[in-house]
């Protein structure tokens, strides 16, 4: 180590939320809302190419909601908690993400990550044989849609039941209430389809939550796969990407994810000051997304011959 590098116990470090990570936030909703008008503006052009551009805005905007959606899981993005939900609900609903379905896996997977009863939302299995058609099926988890049309059927009587584990009733009531408010939100499109509107429900939802689904599992995917899988470990069982500024903003911070691991209440936007001793110790850190395909690629490759 270094004399001038830091104790990598910094990573672990809990760190409270300021009211400058509150305001840069709230910066991000903003930029998102801006980015999703213009999706809007673009997708509804009579140009098929312009609407293209509109639909591939959308579905980046949509990706880019559960990223953040993602940090209120944590309640690192506000000094009160209650914000958290009233914000997270929303930016889940494009894609179908229920903030507090996913808050109670997601903190799961956190607790025990690197054993079997690891619980990720999102359910590419990292321990399988990285093939072309294990990626095919990940990029359009349709399995997951099962699910939600499940889990609506399930809460619209309220006979929802979690299956992974005890959850408080408080933790029950909300996630029913939210995957009611998916089937009202279901309705709604349905309804302006029947009243005329389907090319703008295929425009601004549908095309949008296509395009959504792989960018999103692209997102994802760097987190955990090929890496040690078998240790409870940090600094070996998850990935960080340096990236740059661009990457680094649209996943919201999701490329540090090794930091984030380390201490999971961290505001997203000061994980950056806790890269260099990523970069000193741990096992699985990449400089560029570029880096990281090139791996995944060489991992395909090699077997070709498995079977998905």
């Amino acid at each position: 180590m270094s004399e001038t590098s830091i104790s990598p116990r910094v990573l672990y470090q809990r760190a409270p939320v300021r009211a400058k990570d509150e305001a840069v936030f709230i910066g991000k909703i903003c930029v998102l809302a801006v980015l999703t008008a213009a999706g809007i503006v673009l997708a509804v052009q009579s140009s098929y190419a312009v609407t293209a551009v509109g639909v591939v805005v959308l579905g980046a905007a949509y990706t880019h909601a559960v990223e953040l959606q993602h940090q209120c899981l944590h309640h690192s993005a506000f000094r009160g908690s209650r914000a958290h939900r009233i914000v997270g609900v929303p930016l889940g609903t494009p894609m179908f993400v229920s903030y507090s379905h996913y808050r109670v896996r997601h903190l799961q997977h956190h607790r025990y990550l690197g054993t079997p009863q690891d619980t990720e939302f999102f359910g590419f299995d990292t321990r399988k044989p990285l093939t072309l058609g294990a990626l095919a099926k990940g990029l359009f988890d349709v399995s997951r849609l099962v699910d939600v049309g499940r889990d609506i059927v399930q809460c619209v009587p309220g006979r929802w039941q979690y299956d992974m584990g005890q959850i408080s009733p408080k933790s029950r009531k909300a996630i029913i209430a939210e995957y009611r408010w998916f089937g009202i939100f279901l309705a709604l499109l349905v309804t302006v389809c029947a009243l005329g509107g389907g090319s703008l429900v295929v425009r601004l939802w549908l095309l949008p939550f296509l395009v959504a689904m792989p960018m999103h599992f692209v997102v994802e995917l760097p987190e955990h796969i090929l890496c040690d899988t078998d240790s409870v470990d940090v600094l070996r069982n998850t990935r960080s990407i340096t990236g740059s500024w661009l990457t680094t903003w649209f996943t919201n911070g999701n490329n540090l994810h090794i930091e984030h691991h380390a201490a999971m209440n961290v505001p997203i936007n000061r994980l950056r000051e806790r890269h260099a001793d990523t970069q000193e110790f741990a096992l699985n850190v990449q400089r560029t997304y570029f880096e990281f395909f090139t791996i995944v690629m060489r991992e395909v490759w090699k077997n070709r011959r498995a079977v998905a």
